[in-house]
């Protein structure tokens, strides 16, 4: 299921491979049946909602014998997704005895209301988004990352849930539709994940726009684009479904460096 992907720079890329799951050394390749279509794949069942990550600010973990990624999050109150992230595990996602990985992001700062917030030329903070169109723009505002890329709407249809910043649960929005209708690439990228390893996201498909930036596309009932696909924005790269969630729908999420930040500020108003 997985391709090489060692011409990308991935430490920020939120793919979730065989070192993310439980007793499991390799990627698991799931076979559509004889008579399926070519170039579908078949949806997984309905997995668990996420877990909610609880970083543990300064604590670290030494790689012991036999330990996978996925072992050590769940041990630890954390995803192995978030797990991967905080440490940079590059693909395949291996890891090994004696090494040591922390159980915080990289800022290594927990929240403190006495802090100051930080200003979004920090480091690891995103950019401001790009005012939409139609807004009047801020002045001495500059041109943004995120606003050289061509942001479009994933599918059509009822946003039914948002984007709630501290939430690890509603880390981007839902979007309400009919199974089997287009689910389409946001903005010009690369396929660099499609696959069903993510637990609580079905039939994922992951985007890199560029080196910050990524999308993710998931409960999908049908991928149709693999690994290392070039894509454009508008491009079809899957059917809306409801694996992994409850109602056919699209959960759409847009990332800078790894972490979520809030799609309607960066998709066009509707």
């Amino acid at each position: 299921m997985m391709m090489r992907m060692s011409t990308f720079r991935l430490s920020a890329v939120m793919v979730s491979v065989a070192a993310l799951l439980p007793a499991c050394s390799h990627t698991r390749v799931v076979k559509p049946p004889r008579d399926a279509a070519p170039g579908r794949t078949v949806g997984a069942p309905a997995a668990p909602a996420v877990r909610v990550s609880q970083p543990k600010y300064g604590a670290t973990v030494v790689v012991q014998r036999g330990q996978t990624v996925y072992r050590i999050a769940t041990e630890n109150g954390i995803t192995p997704l978030d797990l991967a992230l905080w440490n940079d595990i590059p693909p395949p996602y291996t890891i090994y005895p004696g090494q040591r990985l922390r159980l915080y992001p990289r800022d290594g700062r927990a929240p403190a209301s006495a802090s100051p917030p930080r200003s979004s030329a920090q480091e690891g903070a995103p950019p401001a988004p790009a005012p939409r169109p139609g807004a009047a723009p801020t002045p001495g505002s500059a041109p943004s990352e995120a606003s050289r890329l061509t942001w479009q709407w994933p599918a059509d249809g009822e946003v039914v849930s948002t984007y709630a910043a501290g939430d690890p649960t509603r880390q981007g929005v839902d979007i309400a539709g009919k199974a089997g209708q287009p689910v389409r690439a946001a903005a010009d990228g690369v396929v660099v994940y499609s696959g069903s390893g993510l637990v609580g996201y079905g039939e994922l498909i992951i985007v890199k726009h560029n080196d910050q930036w990524l999308s993710a596309y998931g409960h999908n009932r049908a991928r149709l684009v693999n690994e290392g696909a070039l894509v454009k924005a508008g491009q079809q790269i899957a059917e809306m479904g409801r694996s992994g969630a409850t109602r056919d729908m699209l959960h759409f999420e847009i990332r800078y460096n790894g972490k979520p930040v809030d799609p309607l500020q960066y998709l066009p108003r509707r």
